[in-house]
């Protein structure tokens, strides 16, 4: 099922319960209930429970963002570290800068062919692309530098692989979610919590309040989508690509 599809069905789901439960309520309701006598401490129960679980959502939706933002900066950084590799081996000797840059392109062509879809299905690297990036290290660290000029490219080569390890390191934290479950639970039972709390009003079975109930309880259905949908950077909807390891190396 599509995550859109299922945004739209939690939002419309949403409104319907909320509009279900005022019709419910309303025929259940004493004839002599004067909805404009809520008391005034039920109203501001409302008002600081509403802005209370704004705050959370808001920090909530901030922290995810953050997460899928510092996903896709490793990418990037693992990306350009490789295609740095790539491009500074050119001083080295023909059969060795070839064999580098075979390795890697083949664990490029790897993480975007094969690791990528096992991030997205289960969540994790493969041991495969662990291999294969320490056949590059091994390619770059056991070369002995004939000349000075080559010594002077060494050491960059040498860090550009590290750079691209610790980016790898990076990337295999970020696969899974970021959002505890106790979160979770807190998000949904203060959205439960918030919507429960219009009905405290004595909301009527007018259209204009029927409309902004469905339209509050849709805009918290949407807010916790989003926190769902960013909360797997590699795997949702809105998810990391591989993009910078396309576009560097556009050939694999």
């Amino acid at each position: 099922m599509s995550d859109w599809l299922v945004l739209v069905l939690a939002m419309l789901g949403a409104c319907a319960v909320v509009v279900l439960i005022t019709l419910v309520r309303h025929r259940r309701a004493p004839e002599d209930e004067d909805p404009s006598e809520t008391p005034d401490v039920i109203e501001y129960m409302t008002m600081w429970i509403g802005v209370v679980y704004a705050i959370v959502l808001g920090l909530a939706i901030a922290g995810v963002w953050e997460a899928r933002s510092a996903a896709g900066d490793t990418v990037q950084a693992e990306a350009q570290a490789l295609h740095e590799v790539s491009e500074r081996v050119r001083v080295y000797p023909a059969d060795v800068r070839d064999q580098i840059r075979a390795d890697v392109d083949a664990y490029v062509s790897y993480v975007v062919d094969t690791e990528w879809k096992s991030m997205t299905d289960k969540g994790e690297v493969t041991a495969r692309g662990s291999q294969l990036l320490d056949r590059v290290r091994q390619d770059v660290t056991d070369y002995q530098p004939r000349s000075d000029f080559e010594a002077q490219a060494y050491q960059p080569l040498v860090d550009q692989v590290a750079a691209a390890d610790q980016a790898r390191s990076a990337r295999a934290d970020s696969t899974g979610p970021t959002m505890p479950p106790v979160v979770w639970w807190g998000l949904l039972a203060g959205a439960v919590i918030t919507v429960g709390m219009v009905f405290a009003l004595q909301i009527r079975r007018t259209a204009r309040e029927l409309v902004l109930a469905g339209l509050f309880s849709a805009t918290i259905a949407f807010m916790l989508f989003l926190i769902w949908d960013f909360d797997a950077p590699f795997s949702r909807g809105i998810a990391v690509t591989a993009e910078p390891f396309l576009t560097l190396f556009p050939h694999v």
